[in-house]
């Protein structure tokens, strides 16, 4: 993970260099004429929907009337809307935070849509007070959103408005990219001496402009909120001025083996970590150990794993009836809380209701649950934990900043006869020591008293499966034969579910669809089905039919091989992320049909991913004394590939599923 850190995101300060000389976009509100709907088309992407010509932010501060200071935010964006799937970029949704009391505020907003009309720039104008609609989306978060009027192919948008926030916490983020390619994106920053913010940049992109000033600034502080005379202060300050400028960015479109494309989008983010002079100084962000301990005697997240619970006393016998040990107590009592409770969000990071009522209506959240299992697993003696991380489809956490937004759910930590284990007790036939792979994302941290950070990483997920297949023909000279699969963890999750969910008929269709032919199944068997902790193995027969063909063409990978190249781009601008590093084996004895004889069969081929032996493809096969023997083996180190390799990981792929793709041809004897 520590590579990804040092890839994906830069950690500065709020100090930069000068790189090249203050250009402007030529972008200005209201300033629209015939010239700018000439171009139909734009070189950095000829098949845009939409391109956004100008998306410019700005953020300052000034002194308010409640003895402190706000936040001003502006913005000012152009988009070209090309054809109607640009549509989309006409709906504007504006975030806004709210602490329940209060909330930012939405001022002077403008937004016009530009048609060309007999050569003629026509306006059409938003109404904002009655288009622009508010949604409550959490007690944190609030949106503003509006669709632009009289949209058409051609249409120029823009728009424009400020966000006052007393939040002075709540520095606005900036995204450089995003759906649609940007010609000009641009943000500045104005920060006092007084405020001391670390910069968080990610992304893959080289800045245009990268600069700051430094010069000197007043503000007006009043308080009116009290009784007595209105107090008014100023204050002298050095200010900082901050410009970023990315030009001709392209979109950023969702490929194969992506966590979430918020990893990788070309971004800044602010927090708050100091307060300086003339205010009382002080460390606003904290430290781990500190955060950790708040979180302990939090009532919403550890307070109760503290206590000593009488009220689980009811239920500690059954769950842990019949262990001899610690191990199968442990076991014992992750069975019962996976097996009794329902998870009603796995989006969750603390409390939304007493453990106590959690068990009581056996059911809650991902926290609440395996809270519930940590307290259980204390209560019996044993050593257990909470640990907080971020899905990998939730973003990266920061291991140097306890930036808390960036975590999203709870998992428990054991630590039992000189073992670790990890369990989460949310996910129904989740197996003892399992986790979902979105678990595996890096950094994660433990929360105790020592705020212990581990590292939960895709490299250490294996997926092997063993696949064997046997073909004769019958007396009747048709295909006949059986299969057995033995499935990595991961896909004996799925298949479990898929399982619970449709039952073992939609098992057997899927199969026939793989199989691209005509086929039958039967004798399915599918071993281990319940038991959690062990892969499943699945058996079953199947007969091909076919005509009296003069020439018989087959596959030998009978729906089990590549069919297509994941990795479909030409190039890649971020990392590939694959869920965990896999280990598949492919054999196959093929009785050659009766009354005919090979024609031609694949070449053999063996290949490496790279010297480091990251990778390798095997594929033999031969035919001896009327039977054809194949073995296909595909390994993979590595989940984790930077983007210059990503080439080297494509044409790898091609070659297997060109070889999987490949035939064999039975002629007819004569």
């Amino acid at each position: 993970m520590k590579r990804k850190l040092v890839a994906l995101i830069t950690v500065s300060c709020l100090f930069s260099i000068s790189l090249v000389a203050q250009d402007k976009s030529p972008a200005k509100f209201g300033k629209v004429t015939p010239d700018d709907f000439k171009q139909t088309v734009y070189s950095i992407d000829s098949n845009a929907s939409a391109v956004i010509i100008a998306d410019i932010g700005s953020t300052e501060m000034e002194g308010n009337t409640k003895g402190s200071f706000s936040l001003l935010f502006k913005n000012y964006r152009r988009a070209h809307i090309l054809n109607k799937n640009g549509y989309e970029i006409g709906d504007v949704t504006i975030p806004i935070y709210t602490d329940g009391n209060a909330e930012e505020s939405l001022d002077n907003l403008k937004a016009v849509t530009y048609n060309l009309e007999n050569g003629k720039v026509v306006e059409t104008k938003l109404e904002v007070k009655s288009a622009v609609y508010k949604d409550r989306i959490n007690k944190n978060l609030v949106i503003k959103k509006f669709t632009f009027p009289n949209i058409k192919e051609g249409s120029i948008i823009e728009y424009q408005y400020t966000l006052k926030s007393d939040f002075i916490f709540n520095l606005q983020p900036w995204e450089f990219q995003g759906k649609y390619p940007r010609l000009w994106s641009e943000y500045n920053v104005s920060i006092p001496e007084f405020y001391y913010y670390v910069t968080l940049t990610q992304g893959y992109l080289s800045y245009h402009i990268r600069d700051q000033k430094s010069r000197s600034g007043k503000f007006s502080i009043s308080d009116n909120r009290g009784t007595s005379a209105t107090a008014h202060e100023n204050v002298d300050a050095n200010i900082t001025d901050y410009r970023w400028v990315i030009k001709d960015i392209p979109a950023l479109k969702e490929e194969s083996f992506t966590s979430t494309l918020s990893n990788h989008i070309a971004r800044l983010e602010f927090q708050l970590a100091e307060l300086r002079y003339p205010f009382v100084p002080r460390n606003i962000m904290g430290t781990w150990s500190k955060v950790c301990e708040d979180l302990l005697k939090d009532e919403d997240f550890g307070y109760s794993l503290s206590r000593d619970n009488p009220w689980l006393n009811d239920v500690m016998d059954a769950a842990t009836k019949g262990a001899k040990d610690n191990v199968q107590k442990a076991k014992n009592i992750f069975t019962y809380v996976r097996d009794n409770m329902t998870c009603t969000n796995h989006n969750r990071k603390y409390l939304e209701q007493p453990l106590r009522n959690v068990l009581k209506d056996r059911n809650g959240n991902e926290a609440e649950i395996n809270l519930l299992l940590v307290a259980m697993l204390r209560k019996a003696g044993l050593q257990a934990d909470p640990v907080m991380l971020s899905t990998r489809s939730h973003g990266y956490t920061y291991p140097m900043y306890p930036l808390m937004d960036r975590f999203n759910y709870v998992i428990a930590q054991l630590q039992m006869d000189g073992r670790t284990y990890y369990l989460d007790a949310s996910e129904p036939r989740m197996g003892f020591g399992r986790l979902d792979y979105d678990c595996y994302n890096g950094h994660a941290r433990v929360i105790n008293s020592d705020a212990t950070p581990i590292e939960l990483l895709a490299d250490s997920l294996l997926e092997r499966s063993v696949t064997s297949v046997f073909i004769i023909s019958n007396e009747k000279k048709e295909l006949e034969g059986s299969l057995q699969h033995s499935a990595g963890y991961f896909e004996s999750y799925r298949l479990r579910n898929k399982v619970k969910e449709k039952g073992k008929e939609q098992l057997i269709s899927d199969i026939k669809k793989d199989f691209n032919a005509d086929v039958e199944i039967g004798d399915m068997a599918i071993d281990s089905l319940d038991k959690y902790d062990d892969p499943i193995q699945l058996k079953y027969s199947f007969g091909l039919k076919r005509e009296n063909e003069d020439i018989i063409y087959i596959n030998p990978m009978f729906g089990e091989g590549y069919k297509e190249n994941p990795f479909k781009s030409a190039e890649r601008f971020y990392p590939v992320e694959m869920p965990y590093t896999i280990d598949e084996t492919y054999l196959l004895q093929l009785a050659v049909p009766e009354g005919y004889v090979t024609d031609e069969i694949p070449r053999q081929l063996v290949v490496k991913l790279n010297e480091n032996d990251d990778g390798m493809f095997e594929y033999r096969i031969s035919e001896s004394g009327g039977t054809i023997s194949m073995r296909s083996r595909l390994r993979i180190r590595r989940a984790y590939f930077q983007s210059d390799e990503y080439e080297m990981l494509r044409e790898f792929f091609n070659l297997v599923v060109k070889k999987h793709n490949e035939q064999i041809v039975f002629k007819k004897k004569k």
